[in-house]
């Protein structure tokens, strides 16, 4: 037994104290008062005093006009963070998961964030997130316009990727004109059913009608980026160039940091072979990227391919350099910069970088990525997975590639069996296109001719 340290003697037996009636009572009433209060804590009617304070949350609106922001600032999605247009309305959307125009706001961003990536398959991931969005606001809201306008436009971009079948694409396209069409017949005059309409009559080559809804969105949302972007697209696409790129202008003053808009206005400018103009928008594109923190290949690209067409191709190697540092694995990249130094005359060069985007090539294989080892700018080279061949894009770098096996045949390597193999493989992805087989016909003629045999 422990003693309590007091200065006196401990006892052991002490005094019991004389009982007091009125101790008694008063202790009786502190009894019953908190029975009374413990029954009524239960019922509810009265807050404990010893609940936590709840943590305060915050309304979905502030996490809406977060994301606004961010899209208006360039910031669509920064994979460092959830500081992006993106995480606000997936924050939102935590503590409002019925609202239905978040949904669909959020699947319009992840839509327009496929610009900001450099591969088909990070675009078709993206593309595939985005239709998981805009369905489950359908699902909320199925008589909504705008909810249905974006279903439309988030169809129609899907449409477009390089990584779907044929019949894939077509299905897309009539589903997205089915969206399109009842989203204006919910809502005539909404602005966003006009233009994301206007784009799905674009994929369907009706021209007059693409412009008409387009020109239509525009004037009932002059101050919407949509509807000039939209706009465009369709004056692009009808050989209209200077209104097309006016349109862009008023686009991307409305969201001056949307990178994208940048290189359309670019590329139609060095349609017009102004290269110079074009390539100020594309630079103020990489401006934009380096002040956001994106490592984005494109402008660089788009850089590269101007000073090519200009011949000059050791800028725009450099430029090809520096968008492939930004991601040594992207296959894509390399076909790119092979084709730069194919123009070149720097076949020697150009093989391996081809070989990469059309075969792969494993880490030792890569010379470019060791160069950029040798360089600084790489700590370790890279393997890279061959490209499919799913379209003309990488069908020329198929033949490219075969004309450089061709050129750099001899003795001392034996490439032509190479190149005619991958131009058999062409033969069969791509027999109606006949400016392609007329390339693949010309690698075959040289190699049979270096070989010493007659064509099949």
């Amino acid at each position: 037994m422990s003693r309590i340290q007091t200065g006196k003697e401990f006892n052991l037996h002490p005094a019991r104290p004389r009982s007091n009636p009125y101790r008694i009572l008063a202790l009786a009433v502190l009894i019953l008062g908190a029975v009374w209060l413990l029954l009524s804590v239960n019922r509810g009617a009265i807050q404990s005093p010893f609940m936590p304070t709840p943590t305060p949350t915050r309304a979905p609106n502030s996490y809406i006009l977060e994301a606004q922001a961010y899209f208006e600032a360039g910031k669509l999605d920064d994979p460092a963070s959830d500081l992006d247009a993106i995480g606000a309305y997936q924050l939102a959307l935590q503590v409002d998961p019925e609202n239905a125009l978040v949904w669909a706001e959020l699947a319009r961003i992840q839509t327009y964030s496929t610009n900001l990536v450099s591969t088909d398959q990070q675009r078709l991931e993206r593309l595939q997130n985005a239709l998981a969005s805009i369905e489950q606001a359908v699902e909320l809201a199925p008589d909504d316009s705008t909810v249905y306008a974006i279903y439309a436009f988030v169809l129609d971009w899907n449409a477009s990727s390089n990584l779907i079948s044929i019949a894939e694409r077509e299905n897309f396209l009539v589903r997205a004109e089915a969206a399109a069409n009842r989203a204006y017949l919910l809502d005539p005059d909404n602005a966003l059913a006009l233009a994301f309409y206007a784009e799905v009559l674009l994929d369907q080559q009706k021209w007059d009608q693409a412009r008409q809804y387009a020109e239509q969105a525009v004037a009932l949302a002059p101050d919407l980026m949509d509807t000039h972007r939209v706009l465009a697209t369709v004056l692009e696409s009808v050989g209209a160039y200077r209104d097309a790129i006016q349109e862009y202008v008023l686009a991307a003053e409305i969201t001056p940091n949307l990178t994208f808009l940048y290189l359309r206005i670019g590329l139609v400018y060095r349609h017009l072979q102004i290269y110079n103009t074009a390539l100020e928008y594309f630079e103020r594109a990489a401006v934009i990227n380096e002040q956001l923190g994106v490592g984005d290949p494109l402008p660089y690209i788009a850089i590269a391919k101007t000073y090519a067409q200009q011949g000059e191709f050791f800028i725009a190697a450099r430029n090809g350099e520096k968008a492939l540092s930004f991601d040594p694995t992207n296959a894509d990249t390399y076909g790119q910069l092979g084709m730069i130094y194919v123009q070149a005359r720097n076949y020697e060069t150009a093989l391996p970088t081809l070989r990469c985007a059309v075969e792969g090539c494993t880490a030792e294989e890569n010379e470019t990525a060791l160069l950029f080892v040798e360089e600084g700018i790489l700590t370790s080279s890279v393997a890279v997975e061959p490209l499919e061949l799913t379209n003309l894009t990488v069908a020329y770098y198929y033949v490219r590639y075969g004309s450089v096996l061709a050129y750099l045949d001899g003795e001392d390597h034996s490439y032509c069996q190479r190149s005619l193999a991958l131009m058999e493989v062409l033969r069969s992805a791509f027999p109606e296109d006949e400016l392609l087989m007329q390339n693949v016909e010309d690698n075959e003629a040289t190699c049979y001719s270096l070989m010493d045999v007659t064509a099949p």
